[in-house]
């Protein structure tokens, strides 16, 4: 697939903008620091000013003074703690295009922060791309809405809040549970092999689709040893998935597994933060397990382990957690365990 980029601006706030430096959350300093993109396809819709490219810049300038941050740097404080500087200098706004066709399959993207590329069919994709110590899916997903609705001529409906020290550990950091999602993942138990099997064996990347009817089943399952607790499909699902990866990965027996599970704290927490915060509120739900004694148990006792510790992310647990990373001494062993997640459990 052939990209031809046709003009690459930086695009600053269109408004003078506070030049301040913003003190950043623990949660902010767990993630992996790299850039998170996403991707939007929309095929044409006959409008002679569909996705014009001027319409777009005009909205991100205007859109950039209430989420300031986002034009601004990342930096360190006189104490060696990351935060963001708010300096105004803008983000890179990218236009490119392709004699493709929106249906053709398109694999990979670059860092560029924002990316608007033309399909030779007239449809358009558009690539976001954020510094993950600035902002969760959540906080990228409303600042996109909010770049969409100015474009359009309307108001964000939701307000950014930009003060990250709701998120502050309590004046005595005092971790009351044990923190599971912060410790060492578990290693793999090697199992021994002629020298000519040492080889990676190559992987395959398939997508299975689970119907509606195969779901309805899983519950039916679930429901017969139920005791009337109502359980969600997430659960549910995780614990099946779970399973059938644990068997299609055919570890030993005695191999130790961690399930990690992405949460959004942010209705969690007491009181729950304001609906525009703008930054990180994922946390980690964990549960360590052996693969033998997963493989074994009834399908309902692995549904109540990820029912049980999704119940116990409440807000003492949550502020537990940022209290552990604030007396560790080096944050970056707190970092995210595992580099790929899906849509958190809210």
């Amino acid at each position: 697939m052939e990209i031809t980029i046709k003009e690459s601006t930086m695009v600053s706030p269109a408004e003078d903008t506070p030049k301040t430096s913003l003190w950043v959350s623990n949660m902010d300093l767990v993630m992996t620091r790299y850039h998170i993109s996403t991707v939007y396809f929309y095929k044409p819709n006959g409008s002679s000013n569909f996705f014009d490219a001027k319409v777009l810049k005009e909205a991100l300038s205007k859109i950039l003074v209430p989420f300031y941050p986002i034009a601004g740097r990342l930096g360190y404080d006189e104490y060696g703690r990351l935060e963001i500087v708010c300096n105004a200098k803008g983000v890179l706004f990218t236009e490119a295009e392709t004699t493709s066709v929106v249906d053709d399959l398109v694999k990979d993207f670059s860092d560029g922060s924002k990316v608007v590329t033309t399909f030779k069919c007239g449809g358009i994709s558009l690539v976001v791309s954020l510094q993950h110590t600035l902002a969760d899916g959540p906080s990228a997903l409303h600042f996109i809405n909010s770049w969409a609705d100015t474009a359009r001529g309307l108001s964000p409906g939701i307000a950014s809040f930009l003060d990250r020290t709701l998120l502050r550990a309590r004046d005595t950091p005092t971790p009351r549970f044990r923190h599971v999602e912060f410790e060492p993942s578990p290693s793999l138990k090697t199992i021994s092999e002629p020298e000519s099997q040492l080889s990676p064996k190559p992987s395959i990347v398939s997508v299975f689709k689970i119907t509606a009817d195969q779901v309805k089943a899983l519950k039916a399952k679930v429901n017969e040893n139920s005791n009337n607790t109502k359980y969600s499909t997430y659960s549910i699902l995780a614990a099946h998935i779970w399973r059938c990866a644990t068997k299609a990965r055919d570890l030993s027996e005695g191999q130790e597994l961690r399930l990690t599970i992405p949460i959004d704290g942010r209705t969690r927490l007491c009181p729950p933060l304001p609906p525009g915060y703008f930054g990180n509120v994922i946390f980690f739900a964990a549960a360590d397990v052996i693969a033998g004694d997963l493989q074994s148990e009834p399908f309902i006792d692995t549904v109540k382990k990820i029912h049980e510790i999704l119940n116990e992310m409440n807000d003492e647990y949550l502020r537990s957690g940022i209290d552990y990373i604030e007396k560790t001494r080096d944050v970056k062993t707190c970092h995210a365990r595992t580099t790929n997640y899906a849509v958190p459990e809210p």
